[in-house]
C-alpha cells in the first residue's frame, strides 16, 4: 500500500468510526426548494443566469459560489473548472505529510462522472445535481447549491449526535461503497454535507476515478445495503459508459468495473462467512 492509499484509508476511516455519545442536533427547516426535481434543477442550472459570484473560501480547487436567476427563482450553485494533470504530484494540507502521486488527475468532469454513477446505484439522493456549463470563460461543472445543518467536519467538532444512529450509519455505508466502486481519494470530513433532515450529500469529486483496482480499505467495508448491492452486479462496461457519456475514458470505465467486481467478491464472501442477516440491510 502506498503512501497515498494510506491517506485514503485514514479518512475513510475517521469518517466512519463508532458514534459516540454526542449532543443532540439543532432543529432547522427545510427550505422550499427542496419540492423541486432533479430535472427542474438541472434546467434551472443549465439556463439560469448568473447575477453574482465570491469564492467558496474552502477547497484546494478555489470553487466559485455563483448566484443564478430565471426571473422567478433565484438560487446558488457551486463551479468547479479545474482541470489538472500531472505525471508526478506532491500533494500537501489537511495537516498530512506530503504524498506524491503518479499519473494525477484533479478535473471537474469526474463531477459529473460521479452523479451518473450514483444515478445508477440509485444514490441520486446523496449527490447534488450537477451540469456542464461555461461561466466567465472557462468549462467546469455547476451544481445545486445543498441547503446545509453543517459538514462532518463541524459535526465531529462539536459532539452532535444524529437523531438516529443506525439511518445515519446505514448512509455512511453506502457512502464507502461508492467511495471505493469511484476510488475518491478525497472523501474527507468537509466533502460530507449533512442536510437539515440529516441525509448525507457527497460533494467534490474531482480526486475520484483513479486506475488503480484493489480494495485498499476492505476492513472498512463491513455491511451494504441490499438494493446496492443487487445494482452493483447489474453494472455493465456499455451501461457505465452511455451514463457518463465521455466524462469518462476508457481505462476509468474499465477500472470502475474491476473495481464492481472486487467489491461484489469481497461482500459475497462476508456473506458466506457471516450471513446475510450480518452483512446486508
Amino acid at each position: 500500500m502506498d503512501r497515498a492509499d494510506v491517506r485514503v484509508v485514514l479518512l475513510v476511516a475517521a469518517l466512519l468510526a463508532p458514534l459516540p455519545c454526542f449532543a443532540q442536533p439543532p432543529a432547522i427547516s427545510i427550505p422550499a426548494t427542496a419540492s423541486l426535481s432533479r430535472a427542474e434543477m438541472r434546467e434551472f442550472l443549465l439556463t439560469a443566469k448568473v447575477t453574482r459570484s465570491r469564492d467558496i473560501g474552502k477547497g484546494v480547487t478555489s470553487p466559485k459560489r455563483l448566484t443564478l436567476t430565471n426571473g422567478v427563482l433565484t438560487h446558488d450553485a457551486a463551479f468547479q473548472a479545474v482541470d489538472e494533470r500531472q505525471t508526478v504530484a506532491t500533494l500537501t494540507g489537511g495537516g498530512r505529510s506530503a504524498v506524491t502521486e503518479m499519473n494525477f488527475v484533479d478535473a471537474y468532469r469526474y463531477n459529473l462522472a460521479a452523479e451518473a454513477m450514483a444515478e445508477l446505484l440509485g444514490l441520486e439522493h446523496m449527490m447534488p445535481v450537477h451540469v456542464e456549463r461555461r461561466w466567465n470563460g472557462k468549462a467546469g461543472s455547476l451544481s445545486w447549491w445543498v441547503e446545509t445543518l453543517m459538514d462532518e467536519g463541524e459535526r465531529l467538532k462539536k459532539k452532535i449526535q444524529p437523531p438516529s444512529a443506525t439511518d445515519w450509519n446505514h448512509q455512511m455505508y453506502r457512502m464507502r461503497v461508492f467511495a471505493a466502486l469511484t476510488r475518491d481519494t478525497d472523501r474527507n470530513v468537509g466533502n460530507v454535507l449533512i442536510t437539515p433532515d440529516w441525509k448525507v450529500m457527497m460533494i467534490d469529486f474531482t480526486r475520484a476515478f483513479r486506475l488503480q483496482t484493489e480494495l485498499v480499505y476492505a476492513k472498512d467495508l463491513s455491511k451494504i445495503d441490499r438494493a446496492l448491492l443487487a445494482r452493483l452486479e447489474s453494472l455493465t462496461r456499455d451501461g457505465v459508459a452511455r451514463a457518463v457519456n465521455n466524462q469518462l475514458a476508457t481505462l476509468e470505465i474499465e477500472a470502475v468495473i474491476k473495481r464492481r467486481d472486487v467489491l461484489v467478491a469481497h461482500f459475497r464472501k462476508l456473506i458466506a462467512e457471516l450471513g446475510e442477516s450480518a452483512v446486508l440491510y
